[in-house]
């Protein structure tokens, strides 16, 4: 166990369970950021609620949220992490992996401070329905991302995250990848956005996402309706043809706007302690281990549950310790 603070040493062993040779495309990197990223994404600027304080995926009632299935198995990826650092707040844990995540996988550096707490109970969590919806257009992004505190150029720097992952149809319905390379950061999905021809495809479920096939490779990319909205609106267009052609720019641009992210509904003194009423009450609560096996995300939260039901990842979380 490290000593109390020392986040260097829980950067490292997020780096040693990033390569995951059996899930996904080999990394748990692209699911870390979502994890981060949704955490985080509940914010809302006028009541000063919801943000990445307190940890509430926890909970069934956050969760459980249809929008965050999937990262159950993100949770579980960092528990040999909480295990080892047990000082660490799961609300630090999440974010911090996100922003190690998008480091290793070729992208900038992000800012990051430590100092969350995790909520005691569910009584603070806030309501269903405040992250985007994939299906919807600009005007929804900007209802999502406006209520948090972001502008137009923030939205589509934020988008640029869909460089990294790819969608799967039993999680938010849709189905495949936006790059070629999934694991590695880059300007890509601006740069194919722009270049190549989308055309809308029908899934089995009934969703409709937007597709590209190369015949040459054999090879399916997919955009969503909401990333297709980027290139279909006056405003949002302009940032999506200057970081489809300035890589450097929408690395510095993604890195500002990802550390303004995972500060959402943090308050902090001018020597960067965290001061809301949660952490002055409880001080640095870091919430008890939790299961190590990930619910299904309708029953779910690592709180309540018990061990899901034949689920592949809970056979690898040993695997995960024996490296750190």
């Amino acid at each position: 166990m490290s000593n109390k603070g020392d986040y260097e040493a829980v950067k490292k062993d997020i780096i040693k369970l990033l390569h995951q040779p059996e899930y996904d495309d080999g990394s748990a990197g692209p699911v870390l950021v979502r994890l981060a990223w949704h955490s985080a994404g509940t914010y809302d600027a006028e009541t000063d609620t919801g943000g990445s304080n307190g940890a509430g995926m926890r909970y069934e009632a956050e969760g459980g949220d249809p929008a965050n299935a999937g990262l159950q198995h993100a949770r579980v990826f960092l528990e040999p992490v909480k295990a080892k650092h047990s000082w660490i707040t799961y609300a630090d844990l999440w974010t911090l992996a996100g922003v190690v995540a998008i480091r290793e996988m070729g992208g900038p550096e992000i800012p990051w401070k430590g100092g969350r707490t995790d909520y005691v109970d569910d009584s603070k969590l806030p309501p269903r329905g405040r992250l985007p919806d994939a299906a919807q257009g600009p005007e929804h992004l900007r209802w999502i991302f406006y209520r948090m505190g972001f502008n137009d150029q923030e939205i589509v720097a934020l988008s640029g995250a869909h460089n990294l992952g790819r969608c799967h149809s039993d999680r938010s319905g849709f189905e495949g990848a936006w790059v070629n390379n999934p694991t590695r950061f880059s300007n890509q999905y601006f740069r194919l956005l722009l270049s190549l021809q989308w055309k809308k495809k029908q899934l089995k479920n009934g969703m409709e996402q937007y597709v590209n096939y190369d015949e040459d490779t054999e090879t399916e990319l997919m955009m969503l309706p909401t990333d297709i909205a980027l290139t279909q609106d006056k405003q949002f267009m302009p940032y999506v043809e200057l970081y489809a052609r300035d890589k450097d720019q929408f690395f510095e641009d993604f890195s500002k706007v990802f550390a303004k992210l995972v500060e959402l509904g943090i308050s902090r003194d001018e020597d960067g302690k965290v001061t809301n009423t949660d952490n002055e009450l409880g001080g640095y609560h870091s919430a008890p281990k939790k299961i190590a096996t990930p619910s299904n995300h309708v029953e779910s939260t690592d709180d309540r549950v018990g061990p899901s039901k034949g689920c592949p990842v809970k056979h690898v979380s040993n695997s995960f310790r024996a490296r750190l």
